[in-house]
């Protein structure tokens, strides 16, 4: 039922071939629809684009490539190096968690949504080169590293993307060599600043879950604390990720979060008791009592002097917390703070239609069997909620579905009928 590389994936994975393990067949079948999956999903993505654009590695290697490419090769070379090391020192279950979580939390989660316009957006340029290669490199290199716990996939996944390109003689991936590490790829500043980005955009996705604004509707900004002189300059380099992440207008930077940001600190008394032992009481009251300067210098210090004792209480002694003003939203992780604008204007709402309108329509596509290169005409019957919202926002509009024409009627006899927002609309979509 589940295939014999699933269950092997998952046995060894979930526990060291020495170490009993309790078995859950329900374990399978989220290794197979979470790692297995997700992998292919990837595989069918670059598939289904590399196809229309003909892309089959003919080219050399762009060697100028966008950050976040740089980034992901960088992890690759990484991953490598771990993974030889593991199977090396007879680790399979740190082998195949290292690879999965790769997969998962950066090929998959980050990368590839990151970059799905370079793919399905514009001409065939070099920048279209450059993400269809790093893609590539990261499956075949995958099919490599996972091969020796699921030898049958991986083969499929290297000779579906061999077949394509030739690069390689072998006719199996287990006649190819394991991945080579390649130091000069490996760029651990770059890592640094993307894992810095990840976690923005981590905290700013929980901070719209929380008041319930799904992420297609676009929000003005968020504000950032300053941590020290290096970290401005770390965010802004990945800032244009994390506005697409999190779609956000701007990132602005504060030094002084007194009036915007109120935070407040929680004794961590595990972490105290060995430290300051009966004074206790006098130390959490000290902590409980601080000033909001006195916790954004414990913040940028790393460590402060407990008034009246010679305590020295570091940030692993506390736990720091922002609490919300009003119109924002603020959460924080480590010394890491972010604070959320959800003030919502009529123009940031009419963007947030058009973009539902957009998701409802590429539905429909999809439904009606249209190939993604079709070109289509659209005529969406008049209705007070989204009429504004889709004059305003055409260009987008056309844009995003591949539309010649898109035209607001009054009188609709055919269609489909999609919800946006419990306003029912009717849309009626053809082939150009």
């Amino acid at each position: 039922k589940y295939g014999a590389d699933p269950t092997r994936w998952y046995m060894i994975s979930n526990a060291s071939p020495w170490d009993n393990l309790k078995f859950n067949i329900e374990g399978i079948d989220e290794v197979r629809r979470k790692f297995f999956g997700t992998l292919h999903n990837t595989y069918a993505f670059f598939a289904l684009y590399a196809n229309i654009d003909g892309f089959s590695y003919k080219e050399e290697d762009i060697q100028d490539r966008p950050e976040i490419d740089r980034w992901i090769i960088s992890l690759l070379n990484s991953l490598s190096l771990e993974v030889d090391k593991y199977y090396a020192e007879f680790e399979p279950t740190r082998a195949t968690r290292a690879v999965q979580n790769f997969v998962d939390e950066n090929l998959s989660n980050w990368y590839v949504r990151l970059c799905r316009r370079r793919f399905w957006k514009g001409e065939y340029t070099e920048d279209k080169i450059s993400a269809y290669q790093t893609l590539y490199t990261c499956l075949n290199t995958i099919a490599k590293l996972m091969s020796p716990v699921a030898p049958f996939f991986s083969d499929r996944l290297f000779i579906d993307l061999n077949i394509a390109t030739c690069k390689e003689n072998a006719i199996s991936v287990h006649l190819t060599e394991f991945p080579a590490y390649n130091e000069a790829l490996v760029d651990k500043n770059l890592e640094e600043r993307m894992a810095l980005a990840q976690d923005i955009s981590s905290l700013i996705l929980s901070l719209r879950k929380k008041v319930g604004i799904n992420v297609r509707q676009p929000l003005s900004k968020a504000m950032i604390p300053v941590l020290d002189k290096s970290f401005k300059a770390k965010v802004e380099k990945v800032k244009e990720l994390i506005l697409s992440e999190t779609n956000l207008k701007s990132i602005e930077y504060i030094n002084d979060t007194s009036g915007i940001i109120s935070k407040k600190i929680k004794p961590n008394f595990k972490a105290l008791g060995p430290k300051v032992g009966k004074d206790m009481k006098l130390v959490a009251e000290a902590l409980n009592g601080m000033s909001q300067q006195e916790i954004s210098r414990l913040e940028k210090e790393g460590s402060i002097i407990i008034p009246g004792t010679s305590y020295v209480v570091d940030l692993v002694d506390a736990e720091v917390l922002a609490e919300d003003v009003p119109g924002w939203q603020v959460a924080n992780l480590g010394n890491l703070t972010v604070a959320l604008d959800v003030t919502l204007t009529e123009e940031l709402k009419q963007e947030g239609i058009s973009r539902e309108l957009v998701n409802r329509i590429q539905n429909l596509r999809k439904e009606l069997g249209f190939e993604v290169t079709d070109k289509i005409r659209v005529r969406v019957k008049v209705h007070p909620y989204i009429s504004e919202a889709l004059k305003n926002n055409l260009s987008y509009i056309c844009t995003e579905i591949l539309a010649d024409s898109l035209e607001l009627v009054t009188e609709l006899d055919s269609g489909e009928t999609v919800i946006i927002d419990d306003n029912n609309l009717l849309i009626e979509i053809n082939k150009r």
